[in-house]
């Protein structure tokens, strides 16, 4: 039976009323499921066994005064044979609605019955609006492990995400959402664990409601675990208080059973072929190269995941959510990527979701599994599109200029990624649609993309075989770590560079975790099981990294301080008013762009002037000039932007932002130094002559 279960009498998982818990669990194929409730003092001792009772929309379920708060217990199911499915009555099985899963060993859980209660103090979500918002995509344990002003038994932890350095850190950088590495209840491969290596990213989820056990304190999980639920609460509430959002990295494409020949934790046992996409011979239809892919042709799976939402949304008042491998999750029966799938329609029409951040990444390895552009407007995408153009702007364009004298591109593509990408995103989300990013969690960091030509990962364990070999990186002249000043001077500049780009671009800038302070993984751009100084941020910085750090933090306060640099919408040419900035691209003589000068590879200079006006009259204008030579140039100033004075705000071949500013008239030479960004703020003023005035 597939019918919707929207309208369900039964609410999934433990719920408790009037001194009884009730369970219900979702299983059509099942010929029996027993709930077995387990000893306080040795969970392997079963002290009751209840059995379920079959309902409406294949729902399972029972009420008993056994089953309490604070409750150990595990679930059973029996049923028919055959390739589709995986029953045997003797497995302990996790509840998918568990909101606490506690692992005893690699083979052993059990879950908790637990009741939600926290004081959010009065703190409330910061809701704050797309185009302000700046993500960092960080791992919690690696954001704060290396921190010395934690206490080490709290490094790593749900507690240090909420710890005043870890807050000081992010709103001096200007962050005003932490985008964090998959939570939710996960446990590593047994390939990994015979390596000695774990899953550290943690996109193996095996709950999708509990948070994972590991990144609790030490006193939190002996406290149990309603006492590792409220460490998490709390530092989302000390995040909000601060006006920092919390978003969450979701797996909701697979799960950690892995294979037809996997291991049985779950929805296995529960009922594999309902859960996963399989053909009538049990193989498994995997469009996520982890095993298995959830079957979301099932209404059943699509209701387990708004389930899940809503309880983070709503319980752990959590900001918003990036979707894993999203393509899987809006296939059809068919398997096929459907841009009006339920599962697409249902997150957009549920009001928990109004005001929360959604973004996809918009790819799977299934086929027709790369669908960036093509989802609903409601949801921001990855842009993997403006990663590729700004690293070859940057980086491979002026490798190949080194080695023959000519560039591949020239602006054309990259002015397209300062813009928005309207080429990916041209619908009403306009600009916001667009996740800009030029590293990711997965991928070189980004001092590392400056830094080596070829990946070096074989301390994974897999003969350097794991990782993408499609970088565009450049490592400037030597491969990873060098002595010589003026490559480590062409890599800070290029960090700049890029930096620049990502953070003056129309749309939403993501940046990774330990970026801003140069953070290098020995050129492994798969530290998807390094749990290490490798992969966690650093915190014992040098003058360049704290350099870098400063200029990050300046950079997000001009964005914020200034609407033009972070529009809503895609510019026009020609009026400038409250629904969209007059953009004009100039040349670097000051002249209007030409389609000769677009279509030119070595022509590698641009400036994109954007007007924006303000809901009290006045306007706020800035020049952007980008040079992609390295060769040092000058640039002319448009005359035909009259009674202006231009500002120079940034100048990335300096290694700190600047204490005071140059002014220059229209119609100025302005040096620009070899592959370099300028940023000039526009001001009226008719008799405005050069001079040097503070910022």
């Amino acid at each position: 039976m597939d019918e919707s279960s929207e309208a369900k009498s039964i609410a999934l998982g433990v719920t408790f009323s009037a001194g009884k818990g009730t369970i219900g669990v979702y299983s059509s194929n099942a010929s029996k499921v027993e709930l077995c409730i387990l000893d306080d003092a040795d969970f392997r001792q079963i002290v009751a066994t209840l059995p379920l009772k079959k309902g409406d929309y294949d729902i399972w379920s029972t009420t008993s005064t056994k089953l309490v708060p604070g409750t150990k217990y595990i679930l059973r199911a029996d049923g028919p044979e055959g390739p589709r499915h995986a029953f045997n009555p003797a497995n302990n099985l996790i509840d998918p609605y568990a909101r606490a899963v506690h692992r005893e060993n690699q083979r052993e859980y059990y879950c908790l019955a637990i009741e939600d209660k926290f004081d959010w103090q009065g703190v409330v979500k910061p809701n704050i609006s797309l185009d302000e918002t700046i993500i960092y995509e960080a791992h919690l344990r690696g954001l704060t492990r290396g921190n010395q002003d934690i206490d080490d038994d709290l490094r790593g932890t749900y507690a240090a995400l909420g710890h005043p350095s870890t807050i000081a850190h992010l709103k001096k950088i200007g962050i005003t959402a932490v985008e964090l590495l998959p939570i939710q209840m996960f446990i590593s491969e047994p390939r990994l664990m015979n390596m000695g290596l774990i899953n550290y990213w943690g996109y193996n989820t095996i709950n999708f409601f509990s948070p994972q056990f590991r990144y609790a304190s030490e006193a939190a999980r002996e406290a149990g675990p309603e006492a590792i639920v409220n460490e998490l609460k709390t530092a989302i509430r000390e995040l909000h208080r601060a006006g920092i959002e919390v978003l969450l990295d979701v797996v909701y494409n697979h799960t950690a059973e892995g294979s037809s020949s996997g291991n049985t934790f779950s929805f296995k046992g529960l009922d594999s072929s309902a859960y996963y996409r399989m053909d009538d011979a049990g193989n498994y239809q995997d469009t996520t190269g982890c095993g298995n892919s959830l079957n979301f042709a099932n209404s059943h799976v699509v209701d387990l995941v708004i389930d899940s939402m809503r309880y983070w949304t709503n319980e752990m008042q959590i900001d918003g959510f990036r979707f894993d491998l999203a393509t899987t999750l809006a296939r059809d029966a068919g398997n096929t990527f459907d841009p009006n799938h339920a599962m697409l329609q249902r997150i957009q029409a549920d009001p928990a979701f109004a005001n929360s951040k959604l973004i996809v990444e918009p790819w799977d390895v299934g086929l027709g599994g790369w669908q960036t552009g093509n989802f609903p407007d409601r949801f921001s995408e990855w842009n993997d599109r403006y990663r590729d153009s700004v690293r070859r702007f940057w980086l491979t364009d002026i490798a190949t200029a080194r080695n023959s004298g000519n560039h591949w591109n020239g602006v054309a593509d990259l002015a397209t990624r300062l813009s928005g990408s309207q080429d990916v995103v041209d619908g009403p989300t306009g600009v916001l649609g667009s996740v800009n990013f030029i590293t990711a969690h997965d991928g070189f960091t980004l001092n590392d993309l400056v830094s080596y030509n070829v990946k070096h990962n074989q301390i994974n364990g897999e003969s350097n075989r794991d990782g993408t070999s499609n970088n565009y990186s450049y490592n400037h002249g030597a491969e990873g770590e060098t002595e010589d000043l003026a490559i480590q001077a062409s890599r800070r500049k290029a960090m700049r560079n890029l930096l620049g780009t990502l953070l003056l671009s129309a749309g939403v800038p993501m940046i990774t975790a330990g970026d801003e302070r140069a953070k290098t993984q020995l050129g492994n751009n798969n530290a998807y099981c390094q749990d290490s100084t490798l992969s966690w941020v650093n915190w014992d910085t040098t003058r360049n990294q704290r350099d870098l750090e400063e200029t990050v933090g300046y950079l997000n306060r001009l964005r914020r301080e200034n609407p033009v640099l972070r529009p809503k919408t895609f510019g026009n040419y020609n009026l400038m008013h409250q629904e969209s900035d007059r953009v004009r691209w100039y040349a670097a003589s000051g002249e209007i762009m030409t389609n000769d000068d677009w279509g030119n590879p070595e022509c590698r200079t641009v400036a994109r002037f954007a007007e924006h006006l303000n809901e009290n009259g006045t306007t706020n204008r800035f020049l952007i000039v980008t040079h992609g030579k390295e060769v040092a140039e000058s640039f002319t100033l448009p005359q035909e932007i009259l009674k202006t004075r231009f500002e120079l705000v940034w100048n990335s071949a300096l290694d700190l932002p600047p204490t005071s500013v140059e002014s220059y008239l229209p119609g100025s030479q302005v040096a620009m130094s070899a592959t370099s960004i300028l940023l000039f703020r526009a001001v009226d003023d008719v008799d405005a002559n050069p001079q040097n005035a503070s910022v």
